[in-house]
């Protein structure tokens, strides 16, 4: 095949003294033996998405390696530096289990260091959450950290964190962009300042344990700590560096590991992926489970910001809850225990996503407080305790399984949300209930809503062509009516209009751009889709709704709103 002038300029430059023998070589073979894959490498250059800058590690301007990392560290430097003149610059470090995370956090170490940054880098792989709570508790300016979260082994990623610990907002985001790609690869400053580099790790794991176990303990009797039999798999990840230790600091003692997962390897050998959200990647846990007559489940995925969590029905079978009931479960019972102290005066708000269940607003109507709903990623959620200084924050999520409790860390935390999970589920068995019938109850309570998320892949660059039509059919012929029920709003997150199909009235929408597009149906249901941002995917999420007025009807109005769903679905032609 003949390869585009524009893709072959980036190669050519990639084969000069610039870059070492071992590039250069990968390049050449490709040149010869794969001139497609040679393109995918150079076509485009790795983006900041919702998670920050993800890829595929291999040679090339498209994917993860020390050189796309080196070019965006140094233009972090060269930021920092413009940004905090005449104070030392300090950040922080961390990296997951993934293969060459722990030789790229140190290429981002030296990069920094060599421009005169200094540098904490954790000596062994950490949960993402402890990196955010490391920067704060050593006042840094920013924070990296290593890892693809629970895309396939093939992958890595750059997580940038900002002073107050979250993920890069605007308008810092944009600018260091810009930073970035007004560098030349031949600016990059490999030559480390070892001096200025500290390493770091057991007394951040300390402080950051005390720290769980403040904002996640909730007056738990020890007898129903130690009545509760609880099953933890890391799937090869991070978190096996700090769970059971929480968990243990905790009181709680029967806790049954995962042992085949328990060991850190990027190349997750016992899953087909690594993460929370697919029942298959707790199999092992749940066979765990049945075998010592576990109460719940719990699995985190390789850095340890997401969790999955499975509890048995009624019938005694274990059931992965998705990522908006856990959500609520864990928002519910917050709300609660503040309730319960006279904390909630009003001025408290929970955070949440504009594609996560409507059942958050819900609860806060219900409490009293605010619930913010923002972008998907946990940045808009950090960006919120942020923006806000004068309300106090309680808890949030969004529906990727994913829960912040509190503000000492600035970003999803399945440590600490572990540990939450395991106080109300100590406390529910304590009074003859469970999670599950827990959650049945708040459905009678707050109403019954049930979300379903399909994702879809398109690899490639004809993927990305693909799943930009979709949008464009989506945005310029809406659907005026699906399974029965007219459309009334849609939602441009991309354009900010709102607009009412039925009167054809217009709203601004005031959150930052986005590429994500929501209908409103007349019976509440809602649909959203949104190219996925760190994956080649898109995805569409849905939520229906209605009334469980007792929980001896859940199943059969359970069997309604799937079937409303499955309806929706099939009439979108998207199965």
């Amino acid at each position: 095949m003949e390869i585009e002038k524009s893709i072959l300029d980036k190669v050519n430059i990639w084969l000069t003294p610039e870059f070492d023998s071992e590039t250069q070589e990968a390049i050449k073979e490709m040149m010869t033996s794969s001139p497609k894959e040679l393109e995918e490498c150079f076509y485009k250059n790795l983006e900041f998405g919702t998670g920050g800058m993800r890829g595929v590690m291999g040679a090339g301007t498209n994917r993860i390696n020390k050189y796309t990392l080196g070019k965006a560290t140094q233009g972090l430097s060269n930021y920092l530096k413009e940004s905090f003149t005449g104070e030392e610059i300090k950040v922080a470090i961390a990296y997951d289990c993934r293969n060459n995370s722990d030789t790229l956090a140190k290429v981002v170490a030296d990069v920094f260091s060599a421009n005169g940054v200094k540098v904490f880098l954790f000596s062994e792989l950490r949960p993402t959450p402890e990196l955010s709570f490391a920067l704060k508790y050593l006042n840094c300016h920013a924070g990296i950290v290593l890892t693809a979260s629970h895309n396939p082994p093939e992958y890595n990623g750059y997580k940038v964190y900002w002073q107050d610990g979250g993920q890069l907002v605007p308008p810092q985001d944009g600018e260091i962009i810009k930073t970035i790609e007004a560098l030349e690869y031949s600016e990059i400053n490999f030559n480390a300042n070892e001096d200025l580099i500290e390493y770091i790790g057991e007394e951040i794991d300390k402080a950051f344990i005390k720290s769980s176990l403040e904002n996640a303990t909730f007056n738990t009797s020890q007898k129903a700590k130690d009545d509760l039999k609880i099953v933890f798999t890391s799937l090869h990840g991070t978190s096996i560096k700090l769970v059971p230790d929480v968990l243990e600091a905790a009181g709680y003692k029967n806790v049954f590991l995962v042992a085949e997962q328990a060991e850190p390897n990027g190349n997750f050998p016992t899953v087909k992926s690594p993460n929370p959200e697919e029942p298959e990647a707790l199999s092992m846990a749940v066979a765990l489970a049945d075998k010592v007559d576990a109460d719940i489940v719990i699995g985190t995925d390789p850095d340890s910001d997401r969790l999955g969590v499975a509890v048995r029905n009624d019938e005694g079978v274990m059931t992965l809850l998705n990522g908006n009931q856990t959500m609520v479960l864990m928002t519910h019972f917050l709300l609660e225990q503040w309730k319960k102290e006279g904390k909630i005066t009003g001025n408290e708000f929970i955070g949440s996503t504009i594609v996560s269940t409507p059942m958050m607003q819900e609860l806060a109507t219900a409490y009293n407080i605010e619930c913010k709903a923002g972008l998907t990623g946990f940045k808009w959620i950090a960006k919120m305790i942020k923006d806000y200084p004068e309300q106090q924050f309680i808890g949030g999520g969004e529906e990727s399984f994913g829960f912040m409790v509190g503000d000492a860390v600035r970003d999803k935390d399945a440590v600490t949300s572990t540990l939450l999970v395991c106080e109300i589920a100590a406390q529910a068995k304590e009074k003859s209930s469970s999670l599950y019938q827990e959650l049945l109850k708040m459905y009678t309570e707050f109403g019954f809503y049930k979300e379903l998320l399909i994702s879809i892949t398109k690899k490639g660059m004809e993927g990305a062509a693909e799943i930009k039509q979709m949008m464009a059919d989506l945005r310029e012929r809406p659907m005026k009516e699906i399974n029965g029920q007219r459309v009334v709003m849609v939602e441009d997150y991309q354009s900010s209009i709102a607009k009412n199909l039925l009167t054809n009235e217009e709203e601004e929408l005031l959150l930052p751009k986005s590429n994500v597009l929501i209908y409103y149906l007349e019976d509440g249901s809602k649909i959203c889709a949104r190219p996925s941002g760190t994956e080649p995917k898109i995805k569409f999420y849905f939520s229906v709704n209605d009334e469980l007025n007792d929980v001896a009807n859940y199943k059969a109005v359970e069997a309604e709103l799937t079937q409303r769903v499955e309806n929706i679905i099939k009439e979108m032609n998207l199965i």
